[in-house]
């Protein structure tokens, strides 16, 4: 499965505030933007139906996915508030110039190439590659995984026409699969569920690296070392290393 990582650079800098000038958090700012769009627009969470929409799939059984959203709805989030609250003010930091954004993962996250060594080779690959953009940047590195839940591929066209035979794009496995079949391109309500509990377990272990040791320093470091021992270049690449 092809990999795809995204860099954003930092805001340029900017002129320090006077000590009276008041400024908001970003976190507070972006509630008062929520806040004035729903006032304007009768915002719900159910909103986003009535407005328009080019990649919402056809279900053929309307009654069987409106048995999977309920589904859903009943089961816990897989990422609770008060991370999203966290990344908001970390991605402010970022805004200002005072942080650098690191975004990496798969393009399209599959059923059949699920399991723990590649979701721990990538949460290892970011991990190095923060720790080279801290060493080269002298600021912090927000690490964001485009993963648990990166299913759904978006389509320039709804069909596909293989030999005379026309049948649905595939949308990505949390949608239909990609086998050319009328029975594989079907899309199936049920793999909303499958990516609900793939997801999930994607979380679980990475917050199980994250916080139990896998991801500490000595660690990454070690894992750098030994990528530049094996390299073509190694030996230029730790001289340079331990020079400065």
């Amino acid at each position: 499965m092809a990999s795809c990582v995204a860099i954003a650079p930092p805001a340029p800098a900017r002129a320090p505030l006077s000590h009276n000038t008041r400024t908001s958090s970003p976190r507070r700012s972006s509630q008062l933007v929520v806040r004035a769009a729903a006032a304007a627009g009768g915002w719900t969470p159910g909103s986003w139906r009535a407005r328009p929409a080019r990649q919402i799939p056809e279900y053929p059984d309307p009654a069987a996915l409106e048995a999977t959203e309920r589904a859903l709805a009943a089961l816990p989030p897989l990422v609770f508030a008060g991370e999203a609250r966290k990344l908001e003010e970390r991605l402010g930091e970022a805004a200002m110039g005072r942080a650098f954004l690191l975004q990496g993962g798969d393009c399209a996250e599959s059923f059949e190439d699920f399991g723990a060594n590649p979701i721990r080779e990538m949460f290892r690959l970011v991990l190095q590659m923060a720790v080279v953009l801290t060493f080269g940047g002298q600021m912090p590195i927000i690490k964001v995984g485009r993963l648990a839940g990166q299913f759904a591929k978006p389509r320039s066209s709804p069909t596909e026409t293989r030999d005379g035979v026309t049948l649905p794009s595939y949308r990505g496995d949390i949608i239909n699969g990609d086998v050319f079949d009328e029975k594989s391109r079907t899309p199936d309500p049920e793999r909303l569920i499958q990516a609900y509990s793939q997801s999930a377990s994607t979380l679980n272990l990475i917050r199980g690296f994250a916080h139990g040791g896998y991801a500490d320093l000595q660690n990454v470091t070690q894992w750098n070392l030994d990528f530049l021992r094996n390299s073509k270049q190694g030996d230029r690449c730790c001289f340079t290393l331990f020079f400065y």
